[in-house]
């Protein structure tokens, strides 16, 4: 007979209470407690809904995923239904697909056909639901009523003719970012979405998620207005650069530009959900590692550089291909061996893998100082309704890992000075170096920037080699409680352009006659191999949705 507490002292989980229904056929079995639409999910039956959000409570006042439930004396609304023992459920019931036909006709009697000019067209939900069950034909003769656009502050505008009144703004306002700015006003067909007398959503750190969760076009970015279709966006998963949260977000590109950043749902570190803050800044990614220390988003570019360049005898630098680059280098690392001081300049903004073997170069090399600048605020903004998420004090998505991989902080919190160059070796990944003075790395032995940031201290360096961006290339970030985090490539890189991690593993073979990693995977698990807070992980442990360094990190209010 088993014991109940010697299993709790053994670390065992306790038996989950569960309870199993059929929904059109398909036996499900899930814990207590779970709703119909929920449970349908699992067996990947889609039940249509508007008001409901996993992320929100659910009113059911949209009555599209009425169901039919045996024995039930009528429809019941699956997004507040719970799952009971033995229920049978009917999704595609004649009774349930005529009721969301109805429902969808009402929807219709005044909703405008603004589809050719809506921003949400491509991923509206009544769009998509009309084409698949509506009727061929509207049966209303009556004018439809008309409010006009409102402006409700800040990004968000708000077209109520189109408006189905699911209320999943004003539950959002209310339950997460438990700023209650939102309400309903007026009654049956001439209610609309309003805001507090002229306070409006202006100032709100996480009103721009209200966009994202409307099922129709009636919440638009004006950032997002007009700009591009959705069928004609790529979207690739990616993390957040704007802070140390790690927010999981989908980068959506059009013609190699980013066009949006939008959220994606992962329950250990954003939920649902994004800040402002993170959500409309991201036109600095266009523009390199020009992202500078006391201006990260509105920096005028002084250059690009695209192609291997190498400082001649004169002083100026001369462009070369990347295996003539790679070689003098190697060669002039093999001599400085052993024999000179290493000062490193890490990146926040580059990934794990990057950093990691840069670290690996330097120490091939002499003893070694390693560094990193990172701007700060002054405090952190919490999300109230999910506390797990917040605009971090670190406005870089990195420093954690940088500083498991054994670089130190340097400068103040503008991102600012606390670099010496030194007489020795000086390596610089993707740190603009526009704040350092004219002079900076001039009487280096070696200097080497991998970046793109055309400056003048940059142009100090013997060797300039350009490097992707965490935006062109694959790599893991390390967020402010050491989860470790994966990102895509979102933007096409220039044709002379290369991975750091490539770079940087290419000219390792060559001092220590070793295989460079082949693909980012690769140098992610020579990462692992290399530092023991990354032992154990690697791609495929860390899946969608990340993992947790080896190390405890320390966590405190304000710390990251």
């Amino acid at each position: 007979m088993s014991n109940p507490d010697a299993a709790k002292m053994a670390g065992a989980a306790p038996p989950m209470d569960t309870v199993s229904c059929t929904i059109n056929g398909v036996q499900v079995t899930v814990p207590k407690g779970t709703r119909l639409i929920e449970a349908a999910e699992q067996v990947g039956i889609g039940i249509p809904y508007y008001c409901y959000h996993p992320g929100l409570s659910a009113p059911a006042m949209c009555r599209m995923c009425l169901v039919e439930v045996a024995g039930a004396p009528k429809l019941a609304p699956a997004c507040v239904t719970e799952v009971a023992d033995g229920q049978v459920v009917l999704t595609e019931s004649d009774k349930a697909v005529e009721a969301r036909r109805g429902t969808l006709e009402f929807y219709l009697v005044n909703h405008p056909l603004d589809c050719p000019v809506c921003d949400k067209s491509g991923e509206c939900k009544l769009q998509d639901y009309v084409h698949a069950e509506g009727r061929p034909r509207g049966r209303s003769l009556e004018a439809k009523r008309v409010f006009g656009q409102d402006d409700f502050g800040g990004d968000i505008l708000y077209d109520g003719d189109r408006c189905i009144m699911c209320t999943r703004c004003v539950r959002f306002m209310r339950e997460v970012a438990q700023d209650d700015r939102l309400c309903v006003v007026q009654r049956g067909h001439r209610s609309v979405i309003d805001t507090f007398y002229d306070h409006g959503v202006e100032g709100s750190p996480w009103a721009g998620n209200i966009v994202d969760i409307c099922p129709v076009g009636a919440l638009l970015s004006k950032d997002f207005l007009h700009k591009a279709r959705v069928w004609d966006l790529d979207g690739t998963p990616s993390v957040c650069p704007n802070c140390s949260q790690g927010c999981n977000v989908r980068i959506d590109t059009r013609d190699n530009l980013i066009q949006r950043l939008r959220p994606r749902a992962n329950p250990d570190v954003n939920s649902y959900w994004m800040c402002d803050y993170g959500r409309y800044r991201y036109d600095w990614i266009h523009r390199g590692d020009t992202r500078v220390a006391g201006a990260p988003f509105d920096v005028t570019a002084a250059g690009d550089i695209e192609a291997p360049q190498l400082r001649g005898a004169n002083g100026s630098h001369e462009e070369v291909a990347w295996q003539a680059a790679v070689l003098a280098l190697v060669e002039r690392l093999e001599a400085a061996r052993g024999h000179a001081s290493v000062t490193v300049v890490g990146s926040a903004l580059h990934g794990n893998e990057d950093n990691g073997l840069l670290m690996h170069l330097a120490a091939q090399l002499g003893s070694v100082k390693a560094v990193y600048r990172s701007q700060r605020a002054a405090d952190e903004v919490v999300c109230p309704g999910f506390p797990r998420l917040a605009r971090r004090r670190d406005l870089t998505p990195n420093p954690q890992g940088l500083e498991a991989l054994g670089f130190e902080r340097a400068g103040d919190d503008e991102g600012r000075g606390g670099l010496a160059a030194g007489n020795g070796v000086l390596l610089v990944l993707g740190d603009a170096l526009a704040d350092a003075p004219a002079d900076f790395g001039r009487e280096a032995a070696l200097f080497v920037v991998f970046g793109r940031a055309d400056t003048a201290a940059a142009r100090n360096a013997h060797f300039i080699l350009p490097v992707s961006t965490f935006a062109e290339a694959e790599g893991t970030f390390t967020n402010h409680e050491g989860r470790v985090q994966r990102y895509w490539p979102a933007l096409e890189q220039p044709a002379r352009v290369r991975p750091a991690w490539q770079v940087l593993g290419v000219l390792l073979a060559g001092l220590n006659d070793e295989a460079a990693p082949a693909d980012a995977a690769s140098a992610f698990l020579r990462i692992a191999e290399l530092f023991d807070p990354f032992a154990g992980l690697s791609y495929a442990t860390i899946g969608t949705r990340g993992a947790l360094l080896n190390e405890p990190v320390r966590l405190g209010a304000g710390g990251s």
